[in-house]
């Protein structure tokens, strides 16, 4: 897993570097800038024509550190800044005195693009302010940003678009650089992580530098991301002396007239994680769709159209949910499982429904139970909230005092811990936003469970493992074309990167 540092943590790293280790803060720029020039020339070819916007900052310096590169490289490169504010940081002066050195690159001041005629091979740089911004953009800045946005070449920010803050949100109308692509540093910042503020982003390449491991190992965080290293750590090999009661027993609950679909996903979505036994509680309408389907999977009568029968408690590991239905003898049903199970479980989609029509429900959801709501049952379930930055602060408090695990779905779903840890996912695409994808989920997580994965081991990996075949699906069959069930079957190519 990767720690995410705020701004403040990322600019004591940096000083620790320095500090600690015989780098000079010049030198650090160096690395910054050789980084991500050699980004953009492994990406890019020399028929580019490349315009490095730079501000008076650090971000500044690394951009004009980068025009030198990329010249170097055989780029043409264009350097803007403004000549009309001469209170640069120590090292962006240096470079761009370096640039000042070098006739084959024009230097322009910010107000010249607006009479600068772009050539059609043209990418945008931006540089003009990191992590260290504290205030919305106006005047001169936020104009230079806005006429970037509009020019319809490939853009490119430093560290961090210009206008974003790294840990927390903007006003709905404030200026931001649009990247289609940022080089960041070293580590993730939360705001790539947020769909308010992600979307001005592109595609996050995290470029590491050689800041102090000492300080990274050491300094406190309760934000990560979940990598494959960390998978790696969680993943339990098969053992080739074991058999089916070896991967414990799996019951998904799902189902009801018309949704039959969900518990066909959600159980083959089970057997394809490894579940020993798996067994799937619906109604009678959809035995034959069910044991044609999943002929693995046993079957258990739950009633007629709807769940209506008693859920049984006989060992097995239960996710609940997916294309149940809020018949209110289902609800009756549920309620009376969760009065009596102590065992943790999974809840998804029509049971967090259930429990949302009334608070008390909501405390009987067993300790160490895995709920896994997209952003309008969570906000059914736990009431209305600004902005997905004040929903996940939200679902750290009742994670914390329900003591229970909140797998709260989004672009990069974050898993959140009854300690108030958050694990954001970064693999999945837009193609996994279909429905039947989330069943998939609850599917995943259930059989993990009962393969003995402690609940945060079968939430962190579940949902990596959900986002991964997502992404290997999408690459097989595209974004837009790609279904949940093309999903499920390539779980088993993920499990086979990881074995």
């Amino acid at each position: 897993m990767m720690k995410i540092f705020s701004a403040t943590q990322i600019k004591a790293c940096d000083q620790y570097t320095i500090d600690h280790t015989p780098v000079s803060s010049l030198s650090l720029m160096e690395r910054a800038a050789k980084t991500a020039s050699e980004w953009i020339a492994d990406h890019y070819d020399t028929s580019y024509c490349i315009h490095l916007f730079c501000g008076n900052g650090n971000n500044g310096g690394d951009g004009f550190a980068m025009a030198r590169m990329l010249y170097q490289k055989g780029f043409d490169a264009n350097v803007f800044f403004n000549r009309d504010n001469p209170n640069f940081s120590t090292d962006a002066l240096t470079n761009l005195r370096k640039v000042q050195e070098i006739s084959g690159i024009t230097l322009l001041n910010f107000d010249d693009v607006d009479s600068f005629t772009f050539p059609e091979n043209s990418i945008i740089v931006d540089a003009v302010l990191g992590s260290g911004l504290s205030r919305i953009l106006e005047g001169k800045v936020a104009h230079l940003i806005n006429f970037l946005n509009g020019l319809p070449y490939k853009k490119i920010a430093i560290d961090l678009p210009s206008g974003l803050f790294a840990d927390h949100i903007l006003p709905h109308d404030a200026v931001v650089f649009k990247a289609d692509e940022t080089l960041t540093f070293q580590c993730w910042k939360k705001t790539f992580l947020h769909p308010e503020t992600g979307v001005f982003c592109g595609n996050v390449t995290v470029l590491d530098i050689g800041l102090s491991t000492d300080f990274i190992r050491q300094e406190p965080t309760e934000l990560f991301t979940i990598d494959e290293a960390m998978i790696r750590e969680i993943v339990h090999p098969r053992n080739e002396f074991s058999n089916k009661g070896s991967y414990g027993k799996t019951m998904i609950v799902a189902g009801s007239f018309g949704k039959m679909g969900a518990a066909v996903l959600a159980t083959k979505a089970a057997l394809r994680t490894g579940s020993g036994l798996t067994f799937t509680m619906a109604p009678a309408c959809g035995y034959e769709i069910l044991q044609i389907s999943c002929p693995e999977a046993m079957y258990i009568n739950g009633g007629e159209e709807v769940l209506s029968e008693s859920i049984p408690e006989d060992g097995a590991v239960t996710g609940i949910g997916p294309g149940l239905g809020t018949d209110s003898r289902t609800e009756t049903a549920l309620i009376k499982f969760l009065t009596s199970c102590k065992q943790p479980i999974v809840l998804d989609a029509d049971a967090l429904n259930i429990l949302s029509r009334s608070p008390q429900n909501i405390s009987l959801i067993p300790k160490a139970s895995v709920i896994t709501p997209h952003p309008k049952e969570f906000e059914r379930l736990f009431g209305k909230t600004k902005d997905s930055f004040d929903r996940l602060e939200l679902a750290r408090r009742i994670a914390s005092e329900l003591e229970i695990f909140i797998v709260l779905k989004d672009h990069h779903t974050q898993v959140i811990t009854p300690e108030r840890l958050v694990f954001y996912n970064i693999t999945g695409n837009s193609g996994m936003a279909k429905g039947g994808s989330g069943d998939v989920l609850l599917g995943i997580i259930t059989a993990l469970l009962a393969q003995n994965y402690t609940p945060k081991e079968a939430a962190v990996f579940g949902v990596w493992l959900h986002g991964k075949a997502g992404d290997m699906a999408a690459e097989k069959w595209s974004k837009g074309a790609m279904l949940p069930s093309d999903l499920i079957n390539e779980i088993g190519s993920v499990f086979r990167i990881l074995t």
